[in-house]
């Protein structure tokens, strides 16, 4: 997390209550506590301390069209 720039795609799993979760999307920004990962759904912040796993992805595939419509 901490050599990944602004506006990079990432997913990072971290705990919670009763398990693990994960937080895909773009990274906006990572300080010395915490992180903020842009979902699809929200902007979500990670404290680092509850990070496990953290990656750079590609970005999503793009959706093909369909025919007929």
């Amino acid at each position: 997390m901490a050599t990944a720039s602004p506006g990079t795609r990432v997913v990072v799993r971290y705990r919670i209550d009763g398990g693990f979760t994960d937080a895909l999307g773009d990274l906006l920004e990572c300080g010395a506590s915490a992180c903020t990962v842009r979902t699809r759904s929200a902007d979500v912040v990670i404290h680092l301390d509850l990070v496990v796993a953290a990656k750079q992805v590609p970005p999503p595939p793009r959706r093909s069209a369909r025919p007929g419509i």
